[in-house]
Protein backbone atom coordinates (compact mmCIF):
# COMPACT_ATOMS: atom_id res chain seq x y z
CA UNK A 1 0.00 0.00 0.00
CA UNK A 2 1.08 3.52 -0.66
CA UNK A 3 -0.02 6.79 0.90
CA UNK A 4 -0.11 9.67 -1.57
CA UNK A 5 0.78 12.92 0.19
CA UNK A 6 -0.95 16.13 -0.95
CA UNK A 7 1.37 18.51 0.92
CA UNK A 8 -0.52 21.61 -0.19
CA UNK A 9 -3.65 20.41 1.66
CA UNK A 10 -1.92 19.76 4.99
CA UNK A 11 -2.89 22.24 7.71
CA UNK A 12 -0.69 20.79 10.45
CA UNK A 13 -3.36 19.08 12.57
CA UNK A 14 -0.97 16.10 13.02
CA UNK A 15 -3.82 13.63 13.41
CA UNK A 16 -2.06 11.22 11.05
CA UNK A 17 1.02 11.29 13.26
CA UNK A 18 -1.10 10.76 16.39
CA UNK A 19 -2.38 7.51 14.85
CA UNK A 20 0.93 6.28 13.41
CA UNK A 21 4.01 8.28 14.44
CA UNK A 22 6.40 5.74 12.91
CA UNK A 23 4.78 6.09 9.47
CA UNK A 24 3.97 9.78 9.09
CA UNK A 25 6.91 12.19 9.28
CA UNK A 26 6.18 15.80 10.16
CA UNK A 27 8.30 18.93 10.08
CA UNK A 28 8.98 21.05 13.19
CA UNK A 29 5.68 22.89 12.71
CA UNK A 30 3.57 19.72 12.45
CA UNK A 31 3.13 19.62 8.68
CA UNK A 32 3.52 16.38 6.72
CA UNK A 33 6.80 16.07 4.86
CA UNK A 34 6.52 15.86 1.06
CA UNK A 35 6.78 12.59 -0.81
CA UNK A 36 4.57 9.54 -1.02
CA UNK A 37 4.88 6.89 1.68
CA UNK A 38 5.39 3.20 0.90
CA UNK A 39 3.73 1.23 3.69
CA UNK A 40 4.83 -2.24 4.74
CA UNK A 41 2.02 -4.78 4.88
CA UNK A 42 2.34 -5.09 8.66
CA UNK A 43 1.73 -1.32 9.02
CA UNK A 44 -1.23 -0.99 6.67
CA UNK A 45 -3.91 -0.81 9.36
CA UNK A 46 -2.17 2.00 11.27
CA UNK A 47 -1.32 3.86 8.05
CA UNK A 48 -4.91 3.61 6.89
CA UNK A 49 -6.18 4.94 10.22
CA UNK A 50 -3.72 7.82 10.05
CA UNK A 51 -4.62 8.74 6.48
CA UNK A 52 -8.35 8.57 7.18
CA UNK A 53 -7.96 10.76 10.28
CA UNK A 54 -6.81 13.77 8.23
CA UNK A 55 -9.65 16.34 8.21
CA UNK A 56 -8.13 18.09 5.17
CA UNK A 57 -7.86 14.87 3.11
CA UNK A 58 -4.18 15.57 2.52
CA UNK A 59 -3.43 11.83 2.54
CA UNK A 60 -4.79 9.44 -0.07
CA UNK A 61 -4.65 5.67 0.27
CA UNK A 62 -3.47 3.95 -2.91
CA UNK A 63 -4.37 0.29 -2.74
CA UNK A 64 -4.95 -0.21 -6.44
CA UNK A 65 -5.61 -3.57 -7.97
CA UNK A 66 -2.06 -3.57 -9.34
CA UNK A 67 -0.60 -3.01 -5.88
CA UNK A 68 -2.78 -5.72 -4.37
CA UNK A 69 -1.91 -8.14 -7.18
CA UNK A 70 1.80 -7.45 -6.72
CA UNK A 71 1.50 -8.19 -3.00
CA UNK A 72 -0.46 -11.39 -3.66
CA UNK A 73 2.12 -12.63 -6.17
CA UNK A 74 4.96 -11.76 -3.79
CA UNK A 75 3.27 -13.60 -0.93
CA UNK A 76 2.65 -16.65 -3.12
CA UNK A 77 6.28 -16.68 -4.23
CA UNK A 78 7.38 -16.53 -0.59
CA UNK A 79 4.95 -19.24 0.46
CA UNK A 80 2.85 -16.88 2.57
CA UNK A 81 -0.42 -17.35 0.66
CA UNK A 82 -1.65 -20.58 -0.83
Amino acid sequence: MRIIVHKNKCQGHARCWAQAPDIFNLDDEGYILPGDIEVAERDELLASRGARSCPERALEIDATADALLTRLLFNQACGGVK
